[in-house]
């Protein structure tokens, strides 16, 4: 037989054209002349979240009033940020009624104001009541006194908990569409999942993506075991 089938079935030019339908979609077609490539998303940027444990900050001056005149800090440990660190020195920490912090870290290098910063659990057991601010920012703020081998500094004001905060640069900021003060919420997977909402944007051009939580925060979302984490408005 030829030109069809038996019984009113398909021909042969039918069944044809049924074959290639079904090919073309099987096939990618090709974009036609002049047609724009497109454009793949951005990569998610690399998001490290670190713990920073109470630490202070001091001013050239106040160093050599602690460690005597002419002291530069020594770095111990490099951190995450470029060009700062964790300092070979520390001092001692005395706030209301002689209670004490011992081997107070000094972060460097060292800043226009000195500045102590505590959880909310270092500060109750220091009878110290400290508020929330950004770095720098010590209004209403507590101050104590700084013990070092050579020296003491009263710090009138600058007993805080720095906020949580986000470190970026620029292609991150153009990431997540935010600039410097603007906030950001963080989301923490794992066996205490919570979201830590109203971070603060810290951009500066030099800054790698970085996260800092205190230890409080890291404690309460178990940081070391958390499987995953992301920013989100």
């Amino acid at each position: 037989m030829s030109g069809g089938v038996e019984g009113g079935g398909l021909d042969r030019s039918r069944v044809e054209r049924l074959v290639r339908d079904a090919l073309r979609g099987l096939v990618p077609s090709r974009p036609a002349a002049g047609t724009p490539a497109a454009v793949s998303s951005p990569a998610t940027p690399k998001l490290v979240v670190n713990v920073s444990a109470r630490h202070c900050h001091v001013t050239q001056e106040d160093l050599e009033r602690l460690f005597g005149p002419g002291h530069k800090l020594r770095p111990m440990k490099m951190l995450y940020q470029d060009g700062f660190f964790a300092a070979e020195e520390s001092v001692t920490l005395v706030g209301p009624r002689q209670r004490i912090i011992s081997s107070l870290r000094i972060l460097g290098p060292c800043r226009d104001h000195s500045q102590v910063e505590l959880s909310f659990t270092d500060a109750i057991m220091m009878g110290l009541d400290i508020p929330v601010r950004k770095s720098g920012d010590h209004r209403d703020s507590p101050g104590a006194y700084l013990i070092g081998p050579r020296g003491m500094v009263k710090l009138e004001r600058g007993v805080i908990r720095h906020e949580r905060h986000i470190h970026m640069g620029p292609a991150d900021a153009a990431f997540y569409g935010v600039k410097d003060g603007d906030r950001l919420n963080l989301r923490v997977r794992g066996d205490c999942p919570a979201v830590l909402e109203s971070l603060l944007v810290r951009y500066s051009p030099a800054s790698k993506l970085e996260v800092h939580l205190d230890t409080d925060e890291g404690n309460a979302v178990n940081l070391g075991r958390a499987t995953g984490m992301e920013l989100f408005a």
